[in-house]
């Protein structure tokens, strides 16, 4: 089964711990259930990461933790 979501459509949202300056911009797109798709802002038609939402809380967990 595949997981991986078609985000040709996505909407994506700059994360609230970008630094602003458009140089470590990291977006986001809500709206997959289960899943939370990530990508640099810089390279738009780059990669995306896909992780589980479990793991996305425990990684933004630590960076609110100063990990």
């Amino acid at each position: 089964m595949n997981r991986i979501p078609d985000l040709t459509v996505t909407t994506w949202r700059k994360s609230s711990y970008s630094d602003g300056g458009g140089t470590n911009c990291l977006e986001v797109a809500d709206g997959y259930p289960g899943l939370v798709p990530v990508r640099d802002s810089k390279v738009r038609n780059g990669r995306v990461l896909v992780f589980g939402t479990a793991s996305w809380q425990a990684f933004v967990t630590g960076v609110k933790a100063g990990a």
